[in-house]
């Protein structure tokens, strides 16, 4: 008689997500470090991809369409649209802000033709309204292939919406110090870097990358970790970084559609991938950690029926404070 498949703990589920990432990144990197010089050295003509950077925004725009309005109907996946709509109110904001604060000191745009000509608000003279889009329909990609993935492909190892490991809970916040301590120490690992081998500067998007990623999971991780689908999530975050470097290393960074300032960068350029940034690898897997991990804490809140101050805090929010049963 075949025994059935043991899972392995949420612990051990997240360890096994980074071994994967490592067999994968490990010889990839080491590969990759053996390219001296960059086939991808001539200068695009501005005409040669005319609203390039507009229309590739479909590499997101039809896995929406499709899962939206298809995959999940026709499978009568029952989405919690307030937990849904809240995450994407949380996290967009972040994309936003990298464009408006931060867009002058990280990226710069040299091919407008690849997009409409239209500006849009951000310190420093504007950015393509494509940012905006871009950073919005990403979001919105990540968590609708997590919920289709958890919901109906994986839907075997998904913590149900009613489960006592979902609704028991004392309190959602809760402090992960490895999170805190990782992030210290790879933005001073990257400080060190740049200041020994990269250009003058700081590394200010690995440092904004860094706290993306680290600080939700550094205040939600332990309670957002039991109920996290690890294999949905580990399908969701290879698809999208595979989607994200082809759309970067062979069009975006080679046809000027935008390309990074290196004094805000590490110093780390991946030569045989047209120069990109380390950093752009880590983009899209810092955003699926982090949107995953409020998603899972948001339907957690969403399904215990409490009031959220509760939630969070474990307290009631009554003129006394008193803690929960």
């Amino acid at each position: 008689m075949r025994k059935s498949p043991v899972s392995p703990s949420p612990r051990a589920s997240f360890w096994l997500i980074l071994a994967m990432l490592a067999m994968v990144a490990v010889p990839a990197a080491i590969t990759l470090h053996r390219v001296r010089v960059s086939v991808l050295m001539a200068v695009a003509p501005a005409d040669s991809s005319p609203y390039g950077y507009t229309v590739s925004l479909l590499l997101f725009i039809v896995p929406i369409i499709v899962i939206a309005f298809w995959l999940i109907p026709q499978e009568e996946i029952k989405v919690s649209k307030k937990t849904f709509w809240w995450t994407i109110a949380l996290l967009f904001p972040v994309g936003a802000l990298l464009d408006f604060f931060f867009a002058r000191y990280f990226f710069y745009f040299p091919n407008m033709q690849a997009t409409l000509g239209i500006k849009a608000p951000a310190l420093g003279g504007g950015v393509p309204i494509e940012e905006y889009v871009f950073y919005l329909t990403g979001f919105l990609a990540v968590l609708l292939l997590y919920i289709w993935l958890d919901e109906y492909w994986l839907s075997a190892y998904t913590v149900r919406v009613d489960a006592s490991e979902r609704i028991s809970f004392a309190r959602l916040l809760q402090l992960h110090p490895q999170s805190i301590v990782l992030a210290i120490f790879v933005i001073l690992v990257a400080i060190l870097y740049k200041r020994n081998h990269g250009s003058p500067g700081f590394p200010g998007y690995f440092t904004f990358l860094a706290l993306t990623a680290l600080l939700p999971s550094s205040i939600f991780l332990p309670m957002a970790r039991p109920v996290i689908n690890w294999r949905a999530l580990s399908l969701t975050m290879f698809m999208i970084v595979l989607i994200s470097l082809l759309w970067e290393v062979t069009l975006a960074v080679p046809y000027g559609w935008w390309n990074f300032r290196d004094e805000q960068m590490m110093g780390i350029r991946i030569t045989a991938w047209a120069r990109l940034p380390v950093e752009e690898v880590f983009v899209w897997i810092a955003v699926t950690y982090s949107t995953v991990i409020v998603y899972e804490i948001l339907k957690r809140w969403k399904a215990s029926g409490r009031t959220l101050i509760h939630a969070l805090t474990g307290l009631h929010a009554s003129a006394g404070g008193g803690r929960s049963d």
